[in-house]
Formats: structure tokens, sequence, C-alpha cells
């Protein structure tokens, strides 16, 4: 189908860079620097810059960088980790995999974790809490902090979606032991493939994270133990510090469109809305996405496609917990559960024109006042 307006333009993407793209291309194969080499350093120097912490660790995706940082962490059998359902499975299959039991809670008004439900689920077991930083909008660490605090538990961030979101001044990834991001192509810093990092201030864990996304190979050649290849190749990685650079100018945009749709879309009561950009509080939202909660959801999406809208309802429809096969459904859920009932992502990114935008809005309000 071809749409008026995309969820995610990438020809537009590639034609605002194209040269900038070639050149990367051009100077990483020209030097033959493919993996572990300068490109990624500079990048992991420039992301920790940009972050606020004192390391970051090039990965091949967001999953691993969840996974080897609870590994990394010791997190593993008998151990428990709060999370959240309103998530893409990569989080809770992180825990999973290190043999950990992953304790799912509710989502508050935000779409984020509701931060009063964490310590209600803290036992025995719990080892660690994963806020997943959503929609480009930090979680509310300074209660998490202190939960964390009081009960002995690590934080490892899920930042994928945050990357330049800042709660109280401090940039999501920066909180925790860890933060981890991700840099699939519909991201604010998005390659041209899959790609993730981890942040941290750790010095131990930076040491660790290095090895494990390297089969476990030290500086010397020698193996710490049975690892992992989670390597981020050096392609991705020119790519990527090239677009940091840019990277404040498309926050900047999205949080524009942000405010066009807020004007736009206020007087539809039956409409839920994100949170609108505001130059004061604690919060700065990026809006990596667009989240809406609409009654008669299907019927929005059906007149929006049919309008040559392109827009999501992410991860199929469903929240984690209800994937029958995963075997998470004892998880009582009331506030995601309606979310999903509701939920739809509409167009944003950094190549929305104000007409785009515009005409998105006039689409909707077109059937809320038919």
């Amino acid at each position: 189908m071809t749409w008026k307006v995309r969820f995610v333009d990438y020809p537009a993407q590639f034609r605002k860079q194209e040269t900038e793209l070639m050149r990367c291309l051009h100077d990483v194969l020209a030097a033959g620097d493919l993996m572990l080499r300068q490109q990624l350093r500079d990048f992991e120097a420039n992301l920790a810059a940009f972050v606020g912490t004192r390391y970051a660790v090039g990965m091949s995706n967001c999953t691993d960088a969840l996974h080897l940082s609870l590994r990394a962490a010791g997190i593993g059998p008998g151990d428990e980790v709060i999370s959240v359902s309103h998530t893409f499975v990569a989080t809770i299959a992180a825990i999973h995999h290190t043999g950990a039991s992953p304790v799912l809670v509710d989502i508050g008004d935000d779409h984020n974790i509701d931060v009063d439900a964490v310590e209600r689920a803290v036992t025995a077991r719990t080892r660690a809490i994963i806020p997943v930083h959503l929609n480009g909008r930090v979680s509310r660490m300074d209660v998490l902090q202190s939960v964390a605090q009081r009960h002995g538990l690590l934080i490892i961030e899920d930042s994928a979606q945050a990357l330049g979101a800042s709660f109280g001044g401090t940039r999501g990834g920066a909180f925790g032991l860890t933060g981890c991001f991700s840099f699939y192509p519909a991201k604010l810093l998005g390659a041209l493939g899959d790609a993730g990092a981890v942040t941290t201030n750790s010095e131990e864990m930076y040491t660790k994270l290095r090895q494990l996304r390297d089969h476990g190979r030290s500086p010397d050649g020698d193996l710490s133990g049975w690892s992992f290849n989670c390597r981020m190749d050096n392609i991705q990685a020119a790519i990527l510090d090239m677009r940091l650079r840019h990277l404040p100018e498309n926050i900047a945009r999205r949080r524009d469109i942000a405010s066009m749709y807020e004007r736009q879309l206020v007087e539809i009561a039956q409409l839920r809305r994100p949170p609108s950009p505001s130059p004061n509080g604690p919060f700065f939202d990026v809006y990596q996405n667009y989240e809406l909660e609409a009654p008669n959801r299907d019927g929005l999406v059906t007149h929006l496609r049919q309008n040559g809208v392109e827009i999501l309802i992410p991860w199929g429809g469903k929240a984690v917990h209800q994937f029958g096969r995963l075997g998470l459904g004892n998880a009582r859920l009331p506030r995601t559960e309606q979310l999903f009932r509701n939920v739809l992502m509409l167009p944003m990114h950094a190549e929305l024109t104000d007409e785009d935008v515009l005409y998105v809005c006039r689409t909707v309000q077109e059937f809320y006042r038919d």
C-alpha cells in the first residue's frame, strides 16, 4: 500500500543523510575497520558522554545488552527480577534466559512502571528491577532508587526507547547499574540494521560486559569462561556516531510534533494523550512514540489506514503476559490490559512535515466527529 503519511519514513531519512551515510561506509570499508576498531571506540565514548556515564559498550542489539547486563550483575536461577508487561518481549526474555524469574507489575497513567506497585512485589528472592522507559519518557527513578536502596536491589534500565530523555536532569541510562539501549532502525537513534549498547558508571561492569560480548575474551587473549558473540560492527558504529551528532535536533523536532498533536487533539475528550512537552518540571520527554488510548480503537485504526495514515498497534495488540506460550498468564495487571484494548501509535519521526501532522489530526478528528 502507498501511504500518505508513513509511520517511519526510511527513504526520507536516507535522502536527508545520503552524503554522510555514504561517507561513513566509504571510510570504514576503505580502512578495512570492520570489527572492534576505532569507530566503535569513538561511538562508545561519545554515547557515554551524551548519556552522562563513564562508560558505554557497543552491543549487537538491546536484547543482548539486557541479557548480558543481568549476567554480568550475577542474576541467575532462583532470583526474581521485577519489570512490566507493557514492553517488547525482549525485556522479559532477557530475564528468562538468565534462569531468573520475571515478576510483572502494572503500569501507571503515563504507561511506564507503576512505581508504587514495585515495593509490594519485592520478596526475599528479588534481586533487581528493570524499569522500561517507554515512548521516550523516563520512569520515576527517584522512587525506584529509594525502593532499590531499602531492599538492596540492582536497577537495570531498559532505555531502548528513551535515548536523550531525562528525569530530574539525569538522562535515562545513567541511573542504574547499567542502561540498555536499542538502535533498531525505527528508534530515535537508528542503525542500518540491529545494534545496541550498555552504559554504566561501574568499571567492573564495563570490563565484564566487554568480555561477555566477545566470547569471554580478555585483552591478553585469555577466556573468562563460556560466553556469547554480541559485538556491534564498525559500520553500524560509524553510522550511529554520525547520527548521534544530529540527535538533539531530531529530538527537538519530535517535541514540536508532539506539541502539534496535543494542540489539535486536545478537544477530543475520548482520547487519552501522552503528557505534553514541557520546558519545566522533572520530565524531559523525547517522544520515541506518540501512544494514544482511544475508544473504538479498531474503528479508528481502520479509518486512519483507509485514509493513508500508517499507524501501529504495539506488539500485535498484546502485553507480554498475554502471550499464552510464555507461561506468564498468572499476572493480574488490569491497567496494562485496559491499555491494550485501546492503544495505538500515531506517526512520529523527525521527517514528518507540519502538513503531515495536520493531516493525521484531521483524519482523527473526522472519525470522532462522524
